[in-house]
């Protein structure tokens, strides 16, 4: 967060640091107070048509930015391991999913075959905050922008479309996945995702986003991952959210989402 200030990316500035786990119980840093609200409803229905287009404009404006920033020059070059990020996030999500399985999904498996076989050669790297979405940004108090980006613990050097494949699922699932616009049009000023793309490109420089579909369904396998998770501490009696059952039951469907564009991209 400290290697952003200045870079046109909105962070909270920090003030300390404590590392001693006797004075709270944990770890723990001191970070400014930003005067705003976190962005819970994607549709933004309170908001007229020109806000919805601003703080849209502003979300994929400083998601484009970040993925600017000079790392290196940033003082970041050993905060991650850039080469394979892709294959690495495969396998890893992979055994996550393992790790919770209760039941066979017959599209899981055939994503953990594809998915492996099909990583992309292109091996960008650029600070990846790791899950850009509404409910991580702060809205400003008074202006229809975005005022910080928070909860950086996923944050990392790693691929830059594996971050915006994640970000698109705003796009791409409905509201009981992570978005709300993937089966309806988005309200009046919210873009449609390839406007919300283009910006993207113009900032970042890009003439397209190859294997891009490769990305989106490889954002939704691992999404459907962690839902597993959740089912995982479902069965083993360990969730304490009442809607854990209901949110770990979407797996499946949004495996069959991710398979369903990776058989669409294979035609």
């Amino acid at each position: 967060m400290r290697a952003l200030d200045g870079s046109g990316v909105p962070v909270p500035k920090t003030y300390l640091l404590c590392e001693d786990s006797s004075i709270i119980g944990t770890p723990f840093f001191v970070m400014e107070y930003i005067d705003g609200h976190p962005m819970t409803d994607a549709t933004l229905a309170d908001r007229p048509a020109d806000d919805r287009r601003a703080i849209y404009r502003s979300m994929i404006e400083v998601l484009a930015r970040l993925h600017t920033v000079d790392w290196r020059a940033a003082g970041l070059a050993d905060y991650g391991k850039p080469g394979n990020y892709v294959a690495r996030q495969v396998h890893r999500w992979t055994n996550q999913y393992r790790a919770s399985e209760t039941e066979r999904i017959d599209a899981m498996e055939r994503l953990i075959a594809w998915l492996p076989a099909h990583i992309p050669a292109d091996d960008a790297a650029a600070v990846v905050h790791g899950d850009y979405r509404p409910g991580n940004l702060l809205l400003h108090a008074t202006g229809p922008r975005i005022a910080a980006v928070i909860d950086w613990e996923l944050s990392t050097i790693g691929h830059p479309l594996v971050d915006l494949g994640h970000h698109v699922l705003l796009f791409r699932t409905g509201p009981e996945d992570f978005g709300a616009f993937a089966d309806v049009a988005p309200p009046e000023g919210i873009p449609c995702e390839d406007e919300h793309l283009d910006i993207y490109c113009r900032i970042t420089g890009r003439t397209s986003l190859p294997d891009w579909n490769f990305y989106v369904a490889f954002a939704m396998f691992r999404f459907a991952a962690i839902f597993q998770g959740i089912m995982g501490r479902v069965v083993a009696g360990t969730a304490n959210d009442p809607d854990a059952r209901k949110a770990g039951a979407r797996a499946a469907p949004l495996a069959e989402r991710a398979w369903r564009l990776v058989e669409t991209t294979k035609a």
